[in-house]
């Protein structure tokens, strides 16, 4: 498809409604990295710069998949979540970046969008990889946050919104959508590459013995979904600031965790964990394996611009889905690849 980004004259109005009639655009450069929003710095003729988040079909490179009906992190895109995920951030005093404007009407483009604090374009992963004493400090206030979350427990799983309006359905158990969602990543990346058909059958035991270890348990915590150091900008003051905030939902902190193992990888102790069931965390470890080949294989079928990095990541996560069905051992917490630009997700 033909994309047609935002230009500095489509946001004319909005910066004369919210900045005052005498203001006027200087920059509006769009950042790089995003897949399903446009994110872009836009700076006034004052030198003021803020952020737009805009939703807008051109923005979003996904293309339509088959997905597990009640898997909370299926189409965590939109200004409704992310206006309830940062009111739920904020509650549980986790540093995002301001809310200054989010319009759902329509009132100055065709599509929802939203104005935030501009914090910076350091990142955490940026400071873990240049200058590691610069992120101790903002490495523990995110371990401090990161562990009010996971202690700020939801009555049942699912997306944040859902759960308010009584809609997130309580049919399964957490482990039964993660077990499903994995074997359909299978399905879908096995189609795209010999090496996992061929395999198919033996990921998929693998799958199941790790899912039949895993025993019942109803606690769900806040978590992020897809935390990386890559969403976590850092201030000139230190501060870390969590972005890409849509997918958040109640879940097992596990999933939260795999995560942050594999992307963390050595600073993850740093992030002192809540107690953790080992069995859980083995599967969804396994899961997000599976997911980080299925979901880069489809996305570097479009017109990403970031293309050959998505095959890198899911040749990457081939080889350790490959090894570790072979050899049927637990996952060790390598982090996905050397060098991460900003999420494919956000």
């Amino acid at each position: 498809m033909t994309r047609a980004f935002l230009q500095p004259n489509d946001v004319r109005d909005l910066v004369a409604h919210q900045f005052g009639a005498d203001r006027k655009v200087a920059a509006l450069d769009r950042l790089t990295g995003g897949s399903k929003k446009g994110v872009y710095r836009l700076q006034l003729d004052d030198q003021t710069t803020v952020i737009v988040y805009l939703w807008a079909a051109g923005e979003n490179y996904w293309p339509p998949s088959p997905t597990v009906p009640d898997d909370p992190f299926t189409d965590a895109s939109g200004a409704e979540l992310f206006a309830v995920n940062h009111a739920a951030l904020t509650a549980a005093g986790v540093r995002t970046p301001r809310l200054l404007m989010l319009d759902r009407d329509g009132g100055y483009l065709d599509a929802d969008i939203a104005l935030v604090e501009d914090v910076g374009a350091t990142t955490l992963e940026a400071l873990l990889e240049g200058d590691p004493a610069a992120a101790a400090t903002p490495l523990s206030t995110l371990s401090e946050a990161l562990r009010r979350m996971h202690t700020t427990l939801g009555p049942h799983y699912g997306k944040l919104a859902a759960v308010a309006r009584g809609e997130a359905p309580q049919t399964r158990r957490t482990e039964d959508i993660i077990a499903d969602r994995a074997l359909g990543h299978l399905a879908a990346a096995a189609a795209r590459d010999t090496r996992l058909s061929d395999a198919h059958d033996q990921i998929a035991d693998h799958v199941r013995h790790l899912h039949a270890a895993v025993t019942a348990r109803q606690a769900y915590g806040l978590v992020h979904g897809e935390l990386g150091p890559d969403h976590v900008l850092v201030t000139p003051a230190g501060e870390p600031v969590v972005i890409d905030i849509e997918g958040l939902a109640y879940f097992d902190v596990e999933w939260e965790h795999a995560w942050l193992q594999m992307r963390f990888g050595d600073a993850y102790p740093a992030l002192r964990p809540v107690d953790l069931d080992p069995h859980r965390l083995d599967l969804y470890r396994y899961a997000q394996v599976l997911s980080l080949i299925d979901g880069p294989l489809r996305i570097a079928d479009t017109d990403f611009p970031n293309r050959q990095w998505m095959l890198d990541l899911a040749e990457w996560n081939i080889t350790k889905a490959l090894r570790i069905s072979r050899s049927g051992s637990g996952l060790a917490a390598d982090p996905v690849t050397p060098a991460r630009p900003r999420s494919a997700s956000g």
